[in-house]
């Protein structure tokens, strides 16, 4: 790779390499990682409205919809009329929950050995880090 003092480059080519690293994990479990972390904010957040849930994932509503069609059909997600006819309310089914606790541990692992790679002390920095430019 051509070296870059560009931060989105860097950004983004280290974005692709991790997740590289949590979609092997997940392999077998299908589903990938932008899945992955869509059905673990959906479990935080407990039948959000599809607007709630877009802002908590920083995603744009219509990015949103195409990824819940595609965990609606696999069984994964319901959507649901909210209390307003123009809300929709998303749940994790059954079939959703026990997929994430299955693909839980190997998400886990990948998460510590990524820890491990970086250490303690670069970990919280680079969290730091990317809260600031969040």
């Amino acid at each position: 790779m051509l070296p870059s003092q560009c931060l989105c480059t860097n950004l983004r080519r280290a974005a692709r390499g991790v997740s590289r690293h949590y979609d092997g994990a997940l392999d077998g479990f299908g589903i990938n990682v932008a899945q992955y972390s869509l059905l673990c904010n959906l479990q935080r957040l407990d039948q959000p409205s599809i607007s709630e849930l877009a802002e908590a994932m920083g995603l744009d509503r219509s990015t949103l919809g195409r990824n819940l069609r595609v965990l609606e059909g696999e069984g994964l997600v319901a959507l649901a009329e909210g209390e307003d006819m123009r809300n929709r309310i998303v749940r994790l089914t059954e079939t959703g929950a026990q997929r994430l606790a299955d693909a839980l541990p190997a998400w886990e692992a990948a998460q510590q050995r990524l820890i491990d790679r970086l250490g303690a002390e670069k970990r919280e920095t680079l969290l730091k880090l990317l809260d600031e430019l969040a």
